[in-house]
């Protein structure tokens, strides 16, 4: 971040920009100025983050010149120097978004303190910004998508649709959390109007075909490879083996063990 000095005391505003390590508080330039018109030309010349300006200058005050960085929209965190501790001045800094008021004389370590403390407020709020222009981003896009989804679907049967289900389901059987939401988001329709389509379709609920999916392949697996039942339930989506052994049962009518027992 770049750091704008403004003080008329020439001795001072040099000694502060050289002999305060501003480096090790983030801050990578230091410019210096010695008037309010001098500041403008510095602001108009170059990228200014944070202004640490005294208040009391001939000619123009520091209180001036944050009021024309406002009127012209500089993205600038202003702190305020005085060597008078008069609210007043605080006060009217405080009504133009100045973001801390230092009475002088203050220790280097305390200014730097002061342009720290402003500089993270800066960098949170930058950042907070970036995520809130990314999250509009990306809504955007999700509508833009969106709609172009549900254009796409305006055009296409409900054997199209069901049949996109069908192949979802397969492309994601393995997945123990698979279920109709998602089976839903993938075709981009809502979960209660495209179970109605499917069970027409089909003449099942989505949720019984992905059973019947994952108990047909059950059954191929545990028929044609020698892999333990255990581990065919993971594969099909089952974390739980006595779940996985009670939804086969119910299905047909057997448990995995005297099934291929029988077909064997």
């Amino acid at each position: 971040m770049n750091l704008l000095i403004v003080n008329d005391i020439v001795i001072e505003a040099k000694t502060m920009a050289s002999d305060i390590p501003w480096k090790d508080y983030g801050i990578e330039n230091v410019f210096t100025a010695f008037s309010a018109r001098q500041a403008r030309e510095v602001i108009q010349d170059n990228t200014v983050d944070i202004l640490l300006c005294d208040i009391e200058m001939p000619e123009e005050n520091g209180l001036s010149l944050i009021r024309w960085i406002q009127e012209n929209n500089y993205d600038i965190d202003c702190i305020l120097l005085t060597c008078h501790a008069d609210f007043a001045y605080a006060q009217e800094g405080i009504t133009l978004g100045c973001r801390d008021y230092v009475t002088l004389p203050a220790r280097y370590e305390d200014i730097a303190a002061s342009v720290s403390k402003v500089m993270l407020r800066r960098q949170q709020h930058q950042e907070e910004k970036r995520l809130q222009d990314y999250g509009k981003s990306w809504l955007a896009g999700q509508a833009e998508s969106l709609s172009e989804q549900e254009e796409a679907n305006a055009h296409r049967s409900p054997a199209e649709i069901s049949e996109s289900c069908v192949q979802y389901i397969l492309a994601h059987i393995s997945e123990s959390e698979l279920g109709v939401n998602d089976v839903a988001a993938s075709v981009f329709l809502n979960p209660i109007y495209l179970n109605r389509i499917f069970k027409k379709e089909k003449g099942t609920s989505i949720s019984q075909w992905i059973i019947k999916e994952r108990m047909e392949l059950a059954s191929t697996l545990l028929l044609t490879t020698d892999r333990p039942a255990v581990e065919i339930a993971y594969r099909v989506g089952y974390n739980n083996y006595p779940y996985f052994s009670t939804v086969f049962k119910k299905y047909f009518g057997m448990t995995p063990s005297a099934y291929v027992k029988e077909k064997k």
